[in-house]
């Protein structure tokens, strides 16, 4: 598998290049992938964060080919490079308006707003919208119906499981979201951060029982002792370095907030004990 380079084309299906936002980290991997999809037309996904170099790479590689800029969902890593990119092509943004939770691109002003199913269609291709909460609450995944390819924003990374951070994030609403990639014949999955998955589905089923055996061990703790968020971490977390609990909390948060509302949790304060 090869290295992916910020700023670098790469074809990955027929008719599909990406271009690696210079933007590596825990959180975001190699960077944030932005597609591009078409030939004599073009359908921006996802644009990335706002940095000048990415933003030119992709002002560089559309030409004037470019229609239309789909964003998955609102983070900062993903749709802030839209405005500056709908200003130097005259192409129009898709996408959800954000929830106001402190973590989301707050100049995202979409000219379409995409509901579940909705389409988008220029020359040769056409992506159809599916609403996937629970990274976000505004989230998209983007189905290329002539390759049968998913564009999945944070919705699936490849080689690491998203964190889902209340308020907006809700954990009850991926993993429903998740199985619901299971019912649409998918032949690849093209992730918001790193490669291609070429097994779609034994994908999705992986990430669903990974939080569900997640799930488990925070009943275990539960069962353990009664706490706050910082207790509860180092015992359902305990496989995972210390050194990111403090992103790891957020997922916990959303665990617990999942089993409070099946009645198998509860909060008093910023203590949680099983029900």
């Amino acid at each position: 598998m090869e290295t992916i380079v910020p700023g670098v084309a790469v074809n990955v299906a027929p008719g599909v290049t990406r271009i690696t936002a210079p933007n590596p980290g825990v959180m975001t991997g190699p960077g944030t992938n932005s597609y591009l999809v078409g030939e004599r037309e073009l359908v921006l996904v996802d644009p990335g964060p706002a940095i000048e170099s990415h933003i030119q790479a992709l002002i560089d590689a559309v030409g004037q080919r470019l229609r239309w800029i789909l964003c998955t969902h609102t983070h900062r890593d993903h749709s802030p490079a839209a405005n500056a990119l709908k200003k130097a092509t005259g192409a129009a943004i898709a996408g959800r308006e954000c929830a106001q939770d402190g973590r989301q691109d707050e100049e995202f002003c979409p000219d379409r707003m995409l509901g579940d199913g909705d389409g988008i269609s220029v020359a040769g291709v056409t992506l159809r919208a599916i609403h996937t909460p629970g990274h976000a609450s505004n989230h998209l995944c983007y189905f290329f119906e002539q390759r049968k390819l998913l564009f999945t924003g944070d919705h699936v990374m490849q080689g690491s499981t998203v964190v889902i951070s209340p308020p907006d994030g809700d954990m009850q609403a991926y993993l429903a979201s998740l199985a619901r990639l299971l019912e649409i014949e998918i032949a690849a999955l093209a992730p918001g951060h790193g490669h291609l998955i070429s097994t779609p589905h034994d994908e999705v089923r992986r990430l669903i029982a990974h939080r569900l055996k997640r799930e488990e061990k925070v009943l275990g703790a539960l069962g353990t002792t009664s706490g706050t968020l910082d207790d509860l971490v180092v015992l359902a977390y305990d496989d995972v370095t210390p050194k990111i609990h403090h992103v790891a909390k957020r997922s916990l948060h959303a665990h617990l907030l999942k089993l409070a509302a099946e009645g198998r949790a509860r909060e008093a304060g910023d203590r949680w004990s099983l029900a």
